[in-house]
């Protein structure tokens, strides 16, 4: 069986690092059969909420191509979303999850609710938690607002860094636009992911702020 693998870390930080991604790749290289072909390996910086994801579509295009399975190494490396988990199960190409490989799509089904219900669960005790220290007079987000000041300052020194890459008339272009002059060189986001029209919003509102300044 030919097989394209397909593994998700939440940060590029995750990425460099191997934390989470050498753990999948363990799981994959444990599923595999000596018979099996692994013809290809995307890695996707993407939170487990997001649906739009380009190495996922590369990877779906690849196992196509070849006549392969998608394979992952676990379901909540996969998405936290039970409608994607669904649509890729009516997808053209059949994926397998290497560590329940003999699951049936109602098992995962079944699986992704129960994990997509404890999210939410946990989300609700957390805010709950939250609620009762505010009751009690603690001081809440203290830390969350310098953290909060020290992520804008780096975006800012990003944007100036990446200034120079910026078309000379990008004041006149569509934020589309702009994202498909930088994809197209190659150009990432701090992230190491592709640009988009918000994320070259934000790239814009930062390069106004030091000009302001």
């Amino acid at each position: 069986m030919k097989y394209v693998a397909y593994y998700r870390v939440s940060t590029s930080k995750q990425e460099r690092s191997g934390l989470g991604l050498a753990a999948q790749k363990a799981t994959i290289e444990a599923f595999l059969q000596s018979t099996d072909e692994l013809i290809a390996e995307f890695v996707e910086t993407s939170s487990g909420k997001k649906d739009d994801r380009s190495k996922l579509t590369e990877a779906i295009k690849t196992a196509r191509k070849n006549n392969a399975k998608l394979v992952i190494a676990k379901l909540d490396r996969f998405s936290r979303r039970v409608s994607f988990i669904a649509k890729m199960m009516e997808s053209d190409v059949g994926f397998v999850v290497a560590d329940m490989p003999t699951a049936s799509e109602f098992q995962l089904h079944i699986f992704a609710a129960l994990a997509q219900e404890e999210r939410r669960l946990i989300s609700a005790r957390t805010k709950a938690a939250l609620a009762q220290a505010k009751q009690r007079g603690v001081q809440l987000g203290a830390n969350g607002k310098f953290l909060a000041a020290q992520n804008r300052n780096r975006a800012i020194r990003h944007a100036t860094e990446l200034e120079p890459y910026l078309p000379c008339e990008w004041n006149e272009m569509s934020y589309s636009a702009i994202a498909n002059y930088l994809n197209i060189r190659g150009v990432t986001t701090a992230l190491g992911s592709r640009f988009h029209a918000q994320t070259v919003k934000n790239l814009i509102t930062h390069l106004k702020h030091t000009s302001a300044v």
